[in-house]
């Protein structure tokens, strides 16, 4: 329909020519009210918005000389995460000399990765920044 018949028409009626599918050839123009069609687009938007899961990532920072119960803790700190389903960045943190012996941080973040093999999967290796190394670790989604 030619585009100053379907105006005439829209006009008439009292009601706007709304552009649907601009991109199609040739493009979609629908006869409706204007601000009826904006108020769906917006509710659309926000139940979209709503189906949305944001996931976290919770950090848990630890140096290479932590003792055996505060690594302890650590770990049930991050087996907790990742049963509530976050993602977790591991970070060993180096002071003064300590980055010398980076390979006693990469032991710890595989000591880790070995106790929360079941509960979580390595999303990002160890992998040493400045001073510091770190590791992600996601929850494994079980689909039944």
């Amino acid at each position: 329909m030619p585009l100053k018949k379907a105006l005439e028409i829209a006009y008439d009626r009292g009601l706007d020519l709304v552009e649907v599918a601009p991109k199609a050839n040739p493009p979609v123009c629908k006869i409706m009210d204007y601000g009826k069609f904006l108020y769906k687009q917006k509710k659309k938007l926000q139940e979209a918005k709503k189906k949305q899961t944001v996931i976290q990532v919770k950090e848990i920072k630890i140096r290479p000389k932590i003792d055996t119960h505060d690594l302890n803790t650590k770990l049930n700190n991050i087996k907790k995460f990742l049963t509530k389903g976050e993602k977790c960045k591991v970070t060993v943190i180096f002071r003064g000399r300590e980055i010398f012996h980076h390979n006693q941080g990469l032991e710890l973040l595989n000591k880790i990765k070995e106790e929360v093999k079941d509960l979580g999967k390595v999303e990002q290796e160890p992998k040493l920044e400045g001073r510091n190394m770190s590791m992600v670790l996601a929850p494994i989604t079980t689909k039944s």
